[in-house]
């Protein structure tokens, strides 16, 4: 659908799960593709570049901007959830430093490549951005906090020639998802609330996700677009 050939795309959460298809569709449209995440046994595709990285390491990201030449597009999936234990205080600035300032980390990591090209980045929001999780405060407070900074980079970025949007994925089957799809009678009265009636598959988010970073959206910047079958607007 979109053609990448000659651009680089730095794919954060690209070994696993969504930020695993993202980085699989950038490379079927031409990118060359760097999946930077933790390690999994997950197989990447062949002709992705992987770099093991945890965003809450500050030094392992900067070292890793210092070893990409150049750089068009970033996509934030790196993220973490700790459902129940994120009312203890530990958990809860755990998920925050990986979800939101490791975003805002590797935003300002890239800032100067992504300058030198005019490119942009998509941040990972999420349903959580609009509405509150009772297991999961700490990560509902980051997915709502990533909305807004993804908003305020894209007003300060303007200027530059940057475009910085978010997607906000509803449910979606991975493996951070397999238990809640296992539990019958906690799945069940999401999917029936769903005007889709179904799991989203991670590769539904990459196209999306495509196209924020495409040349069809060179006049689209702040935006978080919901990718959720419908779940948000039900």
């Amino acid at each position: 659908m979109f053609d990448f050939t000659g651009k680089t795309a730095l794919v954060t959460g690209g070994t696993s799960g969504i930020g695993q298809a993202i980085a699989e569709a950038f490379l079927n449209s031409g990118a060359t593709v760097i999946a930077a995440g933790l390690p999994t046994k997950e197989t990447p595709p062949d002709g992705v570049r992987t770099e093991i990285l945890n965003v809450s390491d500050a030094s392992a990201v900067d070292k890793l901007m210092n070893r990409i030449p150049e750089l068009h597009v970033v996509v934030n999936a790196a993220g973490m959830i700790r459902r129940d234990d994120e009312y203890n205080l530990d958990a809860f600035e755990q998920v925050l430093d990986v979800n939101l300032t490791g975003t805002m980390r590797v935003c300002m990591a890239a800032r100067p490549k992504l300058l030198a090209t005019r490119g942009c980045v998509v941040n990972f929001a999420s349903m959580y951005s609009i509405f509150g999780g009772p297991r999961c405060p700490a990560y509902s407070a980051s997915k709502g906090a990533i909305a807004q900074l993804t908003r305020s980079l894209a007003v300060a970025w303007a200027p530059d020639g940057i475009r910085v949007n978010a997607v906000a994925p509803g449910w979606i089957a991975t493996t951070l998802t397999q238990a809640l799809r296992d539990d019958e009678a906690r799945s069940a009265p999401m999917l029936a609330r769903s005007p889709c009636h179904r799991w989203g598959l991670p590769e539904e988010i990459a196209g999306p996700v495509l196209f924020l970073c495409s040349e069809a959206a060179s006049f689209v910047t702040g935006a978080v677009i919901p990718v959720d079958g419908g779940y948000s607007a039900a």
